[in-house]
C-alpha cells in the first residue's frame, strides 16, 4: 500500500515596492505593494476550497502578510519560522543590481560563478540558507502526515529548497529556477525522503483565480514514489 502523502503549497510572497526597481531586498523589511496584495488575494481565492490544515511563513512582513491573506478564508492563524526567511545579501541590500555590479565587481563575479558557497560581505551563502530552511520544511512535513499545509517564503529560499529536495545542482539555482511574486508551487511528500514537484511557479491565478489545483499523483508513477520493491 502506498504511504501517506503530505501536500505542501509552497508560495513566494507577493510583489513588493522594490520589485519593479530590481533592488536586492533579502533580509530587510520591504512591504507588499498594492499589486502584491492583489496577487495574494487572488491566490487566496484559488486556494479557498483546499483542505489546508495549517499555514506557516517567514517572519518578514511581506511573507507574513501574504500568508495572512491566503489563510483568511480558512480561519487559520499563521505560525512563523525564522528559518524560512530570505537569503541575506549583506552590504548589497537595498542597492540596485547595476549599482552593485559597479561598486563590487569582484564580489559579483564570484557570486555569479557560485552563489551556493559564496556570499557578499555580511551576507549568506545558498548553502547556509539550505542548512536552515530544509530542516524546517522537513519538520513541517513530519508534523502533518497526510495533511495539506501552506508555506510562504521567498524567491531564493524556495529555489534552494526545491534544488535540495529534487536533487538539482544547487550552484545553478539562480540559472535554472525562477519564482514569480505570489507563485504557487506544490510539493507532495511521501515521508521526508520522497518529494515530488507537482506544480511549479504557477501564476495562473493572476488572471483566473478559480483554476483547479492538480490532484495528488496516484498512478503511472515510479516505484521510488510508492516505496515499493526496487525503490
Amino acid at each position: 500500500m502506498a504511504s501517506t502523502t503530505t501536500r505542501v503549497f509552497l508560495v513566494r510572497h507577493g510583489a513588493t515596492v522594490l520589485t519593479a526597481e530590481n533592488r536586492f531586498a533579502g533580509s530587510i523589511e520591504v512591504p507588499l505593494s498594492d499589486e502584491g496584495r492583489e496577487q495574494a488575494r487572488r491566490l487566496a481565492l484559488r486556494l479557498s476550497g483546499e483542505p489546508i490544515a495549517a499555514v506557516y511563513a517567514s517572519p518578514l512582513g511581506r511573507a507574513l502578510e501574504t500568508a495572512r491573506i491566503a489563510a483568511a478564508p480558512h480561519g487559520l492563524t499563521v505560525a512563523t519560522d525564522a528559518r524560512l526567511r530570505e537569503i541575506s545579501h549583506g552590504r548589497w541590500e537595498e542597492m540596485t543590481r547595476d549599482a552593485v555590479e559597479a561598486r563590487f565587481p569582484d564580489e559579483v563575479a564570484c557570486w555569479e560563478a557560485d552563489p551556493y558557497t559564496f556570499a557578499p560581505q555580511g551576507g549568506e551563502t545558498g548553502l547556509g540558507v539550505t542548512a536552515r530552511a530544509l530542516p524546517a520544511m522537513l519538520e513541517l512535513v513530519r508534523a502533518h502526515p497526510g495533511e495539506t499545509i501552506l508555506v510562504v517564503s521567498h524567491k531564493a529560499t524556495i529555489r534552494l529548497l526545491l534544488s535540495s529536495l529534487l536533487g538539482f545542482d544547487p550552484r545553478r539555482y539562480r540559472d535554472n529556477l525562477d519564482q514569480s511574486p505570489a507563485a504557487l508551487n506544490i510539493v507532495d511528500f511521501r515521508g521526508t525522503t520522497r518529494a515530488r514537484l507537482t506544480l511549479f511557479n504557477d501564476t495562473s491565478h493572476y488572471e483566473h483565480a478559480g483554476l483547479a489545483i492538480p490532484a495528488i499523483p496516484c498512478d503511472r508513477l515510479s516505484r521510488w514514489w510508492d516505496g515499493g520493491p526496487g525503490s
